[in-house]
C-alpha cells in the first residue's frame, strides 16, 4: 500500500532532498510540495496526501497553525513536523495541534523513511521527550487526576486508544457499535480539553508507565 506524501518546506534544496530521499521508497509517493503555508494550503486538499511533512518555521507562518488547519479540514491526513531546532514550546503546540509525529532534520534519511510510514499508519512519533514535554504542561493545567472526569467506558476507549487501536478495534474489543465508540472519542477528548487522539494516546502511554 503506497503512502502519499506532500513535502512543505521554504528551502528548495530541502524539498528537493525529500523528493529523491522519499521518491527512491516503493511504498511512498511525493505526491506535491509547497513553499509557504498559503501555497499549502492551496495545494495540499486536491493533493490526495495521506501525510503532509511540515516544517515549523515558515516564511508566512507557522507549520503548527497549518498542520491544525489542515486536520480541521482533513481529519484523516497525519502531519510530521520537521525543524532545524529542538524547542519544547513549538514541540508542546505541535502535539495540541494534533501532529503524529516531531522530528529534526539532522534525523538520518532511513529513520525519516521510517517516521513517514509510522505516521502514514496510523501511529504516533513522539519521544520521550515530547511526552514529558506533555505531561509537564498537562500537570500544570490540569487537576493531579485528569480522567476523574471519564465515565467507566470512557476510561476504557482511552486505555485502548492508548494501545494504538482504531476506533474499529475498539468497537471490536468492547464489543460496541464503532459509531458509539466515535461517539465516546469525541465526548472523552472534549472532557480532556484535547482536540486529537494522538495527545490522548500520548496521555495513556505516560500515565501507563506511573503504574
Amino acid at each position: 500500500m503506497t503512502t502519499r506524501v506532500f513535502l512543505v518546506d521554504d528551502h528548495e534544496i530541502v524539498r528537493r532532498g525529500l523528493v529523491d530521499l522519499l521518491g527512491s521508497v516503493p511504498d511512498l509517493e511525493v505526491v506535491g510540495e509547497a513553499a509557504s503555508v498559503g501555497e499549502a494550503m492551496v495545494r495540499i486538499p486536491g493533493s490526495g496526501a495521506d501525510v503532509a511533512v511540515l516544517d515549523v518555521r515558515l516564511p508566512d507562518g507557522s507549520g503548527v497553525e497549518l498542520c491544525r488547519n489542515l486536520l480541521a479540514d482533513l481529519p484523516q491526513m497525519r502531519c510530521l513536523m520537521l525543524t532545524s531546532y529542538s524547542d519544547d514550546e513549538a514541540l508542546f503546540d505541535a502535539i495540541m495541534a494534533g501532529a503524529s509525529g516531531f522530528v529534526l532534520k539532522q534525523i538520518l534519511g532511513t529513520d525519516l523513511v521510517s517516521a513517514v510510514r509510522t505516521v502514514g499508519e496510523g501511529g504516533s512519533l513522539l519521544d520521550s521527550r515530547a511526552t514529558s514535554a506533555l505531561m509537564n504542561r498537562l500537570r500544570s493545567e490540569r487537576r493531579d487526576d485528569p480522567l476523574e472526569e471519564l465515565s467507566e467506558q470512557e476510561r476504557a476507549v482511552f486505555e485502548l486508544i492508548g494501545e494504538g487501536m482504531t476506533n474499529r478495534e475498539i468497537a471490536e474489543r468492547l464489543f460496541l457499535a464503532e459509531k458509539t465508540v466515535k461517539n465516546y472519542v469525541s465526548r472523552l477528548l472534549s472532557k480532556l480539553g484535547m482536540q486529537r487522539r494522538t495527545q490522548a494516546a500520548v496521555l495513556a502511554t505516560e500515565l501507563r508507565s506511573q503504574r
